[in-house]
């Protein structure tokens, strides 16, 4: 399973929404109850689900899907 496949089972998930798909481009903006304390909730459950940990500068470097499927493959590969 890509990184992508499976981010997509954790944001529906989290956000409890079967119907979400995510693609590289999607932001905050394009998923309802994506705010600050779910961004929270998700980061974490992305953690657990690749068993990997972000630092600040990764969380605060995130802008849409596409740079947090980069950072969580990165960790993966180092």
């Amino acid at each position: 399973m890509d990184t992508r496949t499976k981010l997509q089972g954790i944001f529906r998930q989290v956000f409890d929404d079967d119907a979400i798909k995510i693609e590289r481009k999607t932001t905050a903006d394009d998923i309802d109850g994506w705010d600050s304390l779910s961004h929270m909730n998700l980061i974490v459950a992305v953690e657990m689900a690749f068993s990997i940990r972000f630092n600040v500068k990764d969380v605060r470097a995130l802008k849409d899907v596409g740079d947090l499927i980069d950072i969580i493959d990165k960790k993966l590969a180092g």
